[in-house]
């Protein structure tokens, strides 16, 4: 495995080019086609930034609220089932923060732009 350039050097790189160099040169259908490619492009490029910091926030609140570990999955897994059996609910502490924060989270990778999720920020979310 090489250090540089990174994952994220590498696809923002990619998103940059065809952004700068190449949309510029393309119309019609073929330039919404270029537009959805950049657009994942960014998005992986979020994901890669992001994602482990707050995977691993999740998994410390999952920890908490649950009373156990695991992995990300197997902690929502278990949180699913709680929630199904009427084990949790909103009332239960911390279950509501937990869900507010994850879903602030994978709004910041997914839908950055997103007004709600700016309105949400600007208040400190």
């Amino acid at each position: 495995m090489q250090d540089e350039p990174t994952p994220i050097e590498l696809t923002k790189s990619v998103a940059d080019f065809l952004r700068n160099d190449i949309t510029p040169l393309i119309s019609g259908h073929q330039a919404f086609k270029l537009r959805v490619a950049i657009n994942i492009l960014d998005l992986l490029t979020r994901q890669l930034t992001l994602e482990e910091g707050s995977d691993a926030k999740e998994v410390e609140r999952l920890r908490a609220l649950l009373n156990m570990d695991g992995s990300v999955t197997e902690l929502n897994r278990a949180l699913a089932e709680r929630i199904a059996r009427g084990e949790v609910d909103l009332a239960t502490p911390g279950l509501a923060e937990h869900l507010w924060a994850t879903t602030m989270d994978k709004l910041a990778v997914d839908q950055p732009n997103y007004a709600s999720y700016k309105r949400e920020l600007g208040r400190g979310g």
